[in-house]
């Protein structure tokens, strides 16, 4: 009992000093409101030149592991700044590196961090994902716009997913949304106006269809996990039969065999 209870107090001690370090690092120093005015973050990025690298690769970070604050603003600065391949790869490193801190948090303190950012109700309906690998639904997820990435970051971190793998589903299904920001500022710099008005088309398309039909595509997956669980089922049933069958096939010549020697041994020692 007292080992329990003592590691439940160093959970509680770790959650409280991320909370701590979030919220001076958010509010004390004005970090939230400077990821959410894309025009005073371009201005510290500019202001920074010789380490803007770093401050926007931290920024990535830092957006990601605070998860409810957004990640467009500062994609799209990035493009602004750093250029379409540039920012494309510098999003991609903070980015990366960010879901793989969240996820291993999630991980160290477990689900009592997780439900102070996510409701007990969507911990439920992502359950599959955080029970089974779920690779294909998780990559999905991180494609699809309009789905909470940084949240999932945290959820599938309560879940049997190696780190390997969640890296792989994590920066492959960011990408396309990361290189749609990252194009649309680079467009906006170089005052490519009708290009970036096609790609923010394009971008604000795809979340508002993923906003409307959200309930569909989540349906969609609840059926996907329903016919994957079958096909398991049906799997093992199979095996299972399969070895039955082998078991009755077997020759009685086969199971008297050891029988047959020991007889024939006696016989030998006899003569």
């Amino acid at each position: 009992m007292m080992r329990i209870n003592r590691k439940i107090l160093i959970d509680l001690a770790g959650i409280g000093v991320v909370i701590a370090a979030l919220v001076y690092l958010l509010f004390t120093l004005g970090l939230f409101e400077l990821l959410t005015d894309r025009s005073r973050l371009f201005d510290l990025i500019n202001k920074h030149r010789a380490n803007a690298v770093f401050i926007f690769i931290g920024l990535q970070i830092l957006q990601v592991v605070a998860a409810p604050i957004p990640g467009e603003v500062s994609g799209f600065v990035g493009g602004m700044f750093f250029g379409k391949v540039w920012g494309i790869l510098f999003s991609t490193i903070g980015l990366t590196l960010g879901s793989w801190l969240a996820f291993n948090l999630a991980r160290l303190m477990g689900r009592p961090l997780v439900e102070m950012a996510v409701s007990a109700e969507t911990i439920r309906r992502y359950d599959y994902v955080m029970k089974h690998k779920g690779l294909f639904l998780s990559f999905l997820m991180f494609l699809i716009p309009g789905f909470p990435k940084d949240l999932l970051c945290y959820l599938l971190g309560l879940g049997h997913m190696s780190q390997r793998a969640f890296l792989m589903v994590s920066t492959s299904g960011r990408l396309l949304g990361t290189t749609l920001l990252t194009v649309g500022g680079s467009f906006f710099r170089d005052k490519q106006y009708g290009a970036f008005f096609t790609v923010a088309g394009i971008g604000i398309a795809t979340v508002l269809f993923a906003m409307i039909y959200r309930e569909r595509i989540e349906r969609w997956f609840r059926l996907l996990r329903a016919s994957q669980r079958i096909k398991s089922m049906t799997e093992r049933r199979r095996l299972k039969k399969m070895s039955r069958e082998q078991s009755r096939e077997w020759p009685d010549s086969d199971r008297t065999e050891p029988k047959n020697m020991n007889r024939k041994a006696r016989e030998d020692r006899e003569e």
